[in-house]
């Protein structure tokens, strides 16, 4: 069965393919010290929706190139919308 991961979308640059970073804590073995490490993989995004910040899942399957072997299943949280802060400003001063 595939793996499936939820990351989140760091670039969406390319043409159907976005940048998925997953971050997972481990425990050093003879410190005992807990830190994060961040794996970035490449998955193919065939309709171009995911934007940046996005919260996905995606699913293995057989290299697609060099670097894809994932593909987007789902897109679990989209992005907060950023509004400009001069609107912001203009409206609390009315």
């Amino acid at each position: 069965m595939a793996k499936k991961i939820i990351g989140k979308v760091v670039s969406n640059k390319m043409d159907k393919t976005v940048v998925i970073s997953v971050e997972s804590t481990q425990i050093h073995p003879l410190y005992k010290k807990r830190f994060t490490t961040t794996t970035r993989f490449k998955a193919h995004d065939e309709a171009n929706q995911a934007q940046v910040g996005d919260v996905v899942e995606i699913t293995e399957t057989r290299p697609l190139s060099a670097q894809k072997h994932h593909t987007v299943s789902q897109i679990i949280q989209a992005a907060p919308v950023k509004s400009d802060a001069k609107d912001d400003v203009e409206e609390a001063t009315k």
